[in-house]
C-alpha cells in the first residue's frame, strides 16, 4: 500500500467470476477499495455486493480488457473516485479448447487479444501510473502452463508464455531505472473455477482443469500475499513446482507424457449439451459466482503455497536443526 492513512486501491480485471472475484473477496477483508473491471455488468454488481459484505468498497466498470481505450478509461475514473491505485492485478482471460488446427484463426485472435493484450494493457495504463509516483505493485495472474504447453490448450498456453516474456522485460526495465514499483507473477494449478463450462469448445466432451485442483479462494490468497510481499514470482500447488520443474529438466520426457495422458485429463465424461453457451465473443448471461462444477474434488489449501509464504521462517529452523546435529556429530566423533 502507498499510504497509510487510507485503505488500499485494487484494480483487478477479470473480476466478474472465478479467481479474479475471489481476489476481490480477499482484498476485501482488508477495507481495501476495489475496482471491478469485466465485461458482465449483472456479474459485476453481483460482485460488488460480496465485496461491500466483507468490509471493503467497490466500484464496478464494464470493461474489455483487450480495448485498450476502455482499460485507460476505467484506470481513470477509478483514480477520480478512489485516488492513487496501489496494485493492479491483472486476471481477465479467455480461451479455446480444440486441438491447434480445429481453432479458427478468429478465435485464436480473440483468446490473445483477451489473455495477453489484455494484459498488456492493463500493464500499461497501471505501469504509467505508477512509475511517476515511483510506488504501486503490478501483478500479473500466471500458470504452470506458461513454462509448459499441453494438448487442446495452444491459445491459452501460447499467450500465457507471452505475458511471462512481457512481464520479465518489464522488470528488467524497472531495474535498471531503480524503480521502487514491483511486478510479481502468481503462477497457478488447475482451478476450480467457471471457466470450464463457459470456454469455447471444438471438442465433444465437457472440458476439466487438470488435477490435482484447487478452490479460486487458494488461487485468491496467493495473488493477495503476493501483492504485499516482494517475491519474483510464486508458485502456487505441487502440481505446479512439478510441472515447472519437470519440463526444465526433461522437457523431451513432458512431451511424451502430455501425448500420451494430456487428453484423458482434461475431459469430464460428460457430452457438450446442444445448448452449451460460450462466453468467447460476447459474455454469457447469468453468473456462477467463483466456483466451478468441481467443488466435491477441489483442494481448499496448499501445502506447498505454505511453504512459500514462511520459507525464511522454515529456512532458520532447518539452519538451527543442522547446526545441532552438526554439534552432536562432533560430539559423539570426540
Amino acid at each position: 500500500m502507498s499510504s497509510t492513512d487510507r485503505s488500499e486501491v485494487v484494480v483487478i480485471t477479470g473480476s466478474s467470476s472465478g479467481i479474479g472475484r475471489a481476489t476481490a473477496h480477499e482484498f476485501a477483508e482488508d477495507g481495501a477499495r476495489v475496482a471491478l473491471l469485466a465485461r458482465n455488468e449483472e456479474r459485476l454488481e453481483n460482485a460488488k455486493e460480496e465485496v461491500e459484505e466483507r468490509g471493503g468498497k467497490a466500484l464496478t466498470i464494464p470493461t474489455d480488457v483487450s480495448e485498450y481505450d476502455e482499460v485507460e478509461a476505467a484506470a481513470e475514473e477509478v483514480e477520480e473516485e478512489f485516488g492513487p491505485i496501489d496494485t493492479w492485478v491483472n486476471a481477465a482471460m479467455a480461451t479455446v479448447f480444440g486441438e491447434f488446427t480445429e481453432v479458427e484463426p478468429e478465435e485464436f485472435e480473440r483468446a490473445t487479444d483477451v489473455n495477453y493484450l489484455g494484459f498488456v494493457n492493463g500493464s500499461h495504463v497501471a505501469l504509467n501510473r505508477m512509475v511517476p509516483r515511483d510506488s504501486g505493485t503490478l501483478v500479473q495472474v500466471g500458470s504452470a502452463l506458461a513454462y509448459r504447453g499441453i494438448p487442446l490448450q495452444s491459445a491459452y498456453c501460447g499467450s500465457k508464455f507471452a505475458i511471462r516474456g512481457m512481464t520479465d522485460s518489464i522488470r528488467t526495465e524497472l531495474l535498471h531505472n531503480d524503480s521502487d514499483v514491483h511486478v510479481t507473477t502468481v503462477h497457478l494449478p488447475g482451478v476450480n473455477t467457471p471457466q470450464f463450462d463457459q470456454v469455447r469448445l471444438h471438442v465433444d466432451k465437457l472440458p476439466r482443469p487438470v488435477a490435482p485442483v484447487f478452490q479460486p479462494e487458494v488461487a485468491a490468497d496467493s495473488i493477495h500475499w503476493a501483492a504485499h510481499h516482494e517475491r519474483r514470482e510464486v508458485y502456487v500447488g505441487r502440481s505446479t513446482v512439478k510441472t515447472i520443474w519437470g519440463n526444465k529438466i526433461a522437457p523431451w520426457l513432458a512431451d511424451r507424457l502430455l501425448a500420451k495422458q494430456g487428453y484423458s485429463g482434461q475431459f469430464r465424461d460428460e457430452d457438450v449439451p446442444d445448448d452449451y453457451e460460450d462466453y468467447l465473443f460476447e459474455p454469457k448471461s447469468g453468473d456462477r459466482g467463483t466456483h466451478g462444477s468441481f467443488d466435491d474434488e477441489a483442494e481448499a489449501g496448499s501445502l506447498q503455497l505454505q511453504l512459500t509464504k514462511h520459507r525464511e521462517a522454515i529456512g532458520a529452523v532447518l539452519g538451527v536443526l543442522a547446526l545441532l546435529a552438526a554439534k552432536l556429530y562432533v560430539g559423539d566423533d570426540e
